[in-house]
């Protein structure tokens, strides 16, 4: 087979940098996934598109500087090295060094407002929020506190915390919740998760709008952008951003409720969130 036609196969999201070397020596620590065991020779050639007499040359220097670990049946995994690069990582950390621009760029992009939702008991904060740039528009505003059961980002942290039925199971398979008006009949939104290292939910990425501007067609064109903006910031924290990308390529996303039982004011609370107006149709 000539040499040439090796070639280096990247994680989904992920280019090449253009240093050989180094693009196959990331091949083969990426190509270890999170329900794996550890990988044979074979396998890594299959997940990484590199010869075995390359794979064994780079596994060796891998492991080496403990990046990787030979087991005792000849079988790879990810080496110790990786905890303390994890540990380095996180000390220098601040989460809003990746939220917020990407937010601001989710913001302008939609002219909508963008909310980040965490949970917090029973309850959802909405941690950090971008105003739309409309003057009429669905005020978000940070510290606002909402249900879970209500608004697309209590959705979204309760399908992922595990919560059964629908429509938890279709959030689940879709990565995204659509609605209106559950308890705002004048606002809509959508929502996705955001996860860091071993997939661990982090929070709910969510756009948020009045229902006269952002009916069920715009969210679902705002859909595919939304969950690829999840799996850009699921990727910086660590997660595995494959499942966002690939539910991004989905057809529509279905309503999760009528209108009447929909949720998705994804950043009002009763008191200081309320919708200031709503655009004449």
């Amino acid at each position: 087979m000539p040499r040439n036609s090796e070639t280096v196969r990247a994680p989904q999201g992920v280019t090449a940098s253009g240093i050989d070397v180094l693009d196959r020596a990331a091949s083969i620590l990426f190509a270890f996934r999170r329900d794996d065991e550890p990988l044979t020779l074979t396998q890594l050639s299959e997940r990484t598109g590199l010869y075995k007499s390359t794979l064994s040359r780079l596994a060796q220097a891998l492991c080496h500087h403990q990046l990787l670990i030979r087991r005792d049946d000849g079988r790879f995994w990810i080496g110790s090295a990786a905890i303390h690069l994890s540990a380095v990582y996180e000390a220098g950390f601040d989460l809003r060094d990746v939220l917020l621009p990407a937010m601001k760029e989710l913001s302008a992009e939609t002219g909508e407002a963008v909310s980040f939702h965490v949970r917090e008991r029973d309850h959802r904060v909405c941690l950090y929020r971008i105003a739309s740039r409309h003057s009429i528009r669905a005020e978000v505003q940070q510290g606002d506190t909402q249900p879970l059961e209500r608004g697309a980002g209590g959705r979204v942290l309760l399908a992922f915390a595990g919560e059964p039925g629908e429509p938890y199971e279709t959030v689940r398979s879709r990565y995204v919740y659509l609605s209106m008006g559950e308890r705002d009949r004048e606002t809509s939104g959508i929502s996705a998760p955001v996860f860091r290292v071993g997939q661990e939910l982090v929070g709910a990425l969510g756009i948020v709008g009045p229902s006269a501007r952002m009916g069920m067609e715009q969210m679902e064109r705002y859909r595919p952008r939304l969950l690829e903006f999840a799996a850009r910031v699921t990727k910086a924290l660590g997660g595995d951003l494959e499942p966002l990308l690939e539910a991004a390529s989905l057809d529509a996303a279905p309503a999760h409720a009528p209108l009447e039982h929909q949720s998705l004011d994804d950043g009002h609370s009763g008191a200081s969130g309320q919708t200031q107006a709503n655009e004449k149709a």
